[in-house]
């Protein structure tokens, strides 16, 4: 899921404290870069992308990526439509975690073999990626409720999952400059 990284539209909270511009700078080339690291032929990357006839037409993601508009509503009216928009398992992930690697990704799918969804813990008490096997089941009740940007974002999210929940690897996002400090 990407955002068009315009500044004052992206990464908003980061850009409080760093300026709109330098945030949608980070977000540009943190995204750029976790691209570049999940080409893998295991999978095919598709970008959700916001707004969508702006992101669409992007020429900042690359070319060859298929893309889907997120179209409106919250973050996870967002994820659930995106979710029902394919078929087969299914990962989302955010883009402003810069330790995602392959492996974890590889780890999400391997967890959808055991479980009909996983989620990927956040230390602030949100998530980095979640993911459904059967994505034509997805439950009516997905991502009700949830409060965004919130400790207990995992907390809501996890009762509107098909259980059993597979749970992966934390991975930190960047929402603060503190986020960016502490990574140094």
């Amino acid at each position: 899921m990407v955002k068009e990284p315009r500044a004052g539209r992206v990464k908003t909270r980061l850009g409080r404290s760093i300026g709109m511009t330098r945030a949608a700078w980070w977000y540009r080339h943190q995204t750029a870069r976790l691209l570049r690291r999940l080409q893998d032929p295991r999978w095919s990357l598709v970008l959700a992308v916001s707004p969508d006839h702006e992101g669409l037409q992007s020429r900042v993601w690359p070319g060859h990526l298929p893309r889907l508009p997120q179209g409106e509503g919250d973050l996870g009216e967002r994820m659930a439509r995106m979710l029902r928009s394919t078929s087969g398992p299914t990962v989302l992930i955010g883009s402003d975690i810069p330790d995602i690697r392959c492996k974890q990704i590889r780890a999400s799918f391997d967890a959808l073999g055991q479980a009909p969804s996983v989620i990927g813990p956040a230390p602030d008490g949100g998530f980095w990626q979640d993911g459904l096997r059967h994505t034509a089941r997805a439950p009516v009740n997905l991502f009700k409720g949830v409060r965004w940007s919130h400790a207990q974002t995992l907390a809501d999210t996890l009762p509107t999952l098909q259980q059993p929940v597979a749970r992966v690897e934390t991975l930190s996002d960047v929402d603060e400059a503190r986020d960016l400090i502490q990574r140094a």
